[in-house]
C-alpha cells in the first residue's frame, strides 16, 4: 500500500501543467473543476463510470450534478490537502471525460 501524504507545493506546480483544466486551490487544500456535456444523461454517465473507477481507488470526489454540469473537487479527506490519490482520479476523469466527448 502506498504511503499518502500531502503533496509539496513544488509537486503540485509540477502537475498543474499537465492538469490544466482544474483549479487548484493555492495553498494545495483542494482542486476542482466543471465538466460540462451534452445533456443529463451524458452527465450521468460520466458520474456513473467515474464512480466505478473511484471506488476502485477507494477515493470519492466531492461533487454535484446540476443538468448538464458536474461539479467535482477533489482532496483526501484523511490529509485535508491533495495526494498523489487526487491526481490520479483528476486524470482519469479527464480521460473519461474525454472519451465522452467524442
Amino acid at each position: 500500500m502506498e504511503h499518502l501524504r500531502v503533496l509539496t507545493a513544488q509537486e503540485i506546480a509540477a502537475f498543474q501543467s499537465t492538469l490544466a483544466d482544474w483549479e487548484f486551490e493555492p495553498q494545495g487544500a483542494y482542486m476542482q473543476r466543471e465538466f460540462i456535456f451534452e445533456d443529463f444523461l451524458k452527465a450521468f454517465e460520466f458520474m456513473t463510470q467515474v464512480a466505478a473507477l473511484a471506488h476502485e481507488q477507494d477515493h470519492h470526489p466531492n461533487w454535484s450534478n446540476v443538468y448538464r454540469r458536474v461539479h467535482v473537487k477533489l482532496f483526501t479527506h484523511d490529509l485535508s490537502g491533495l495526494s498523489l490519490k487526487d491526481i490520479r482520479l483528476a486524470k482519469d476523469m479527464d480521460g473519461v471525460f474525454a472519451k465522452a466527448q467524442r
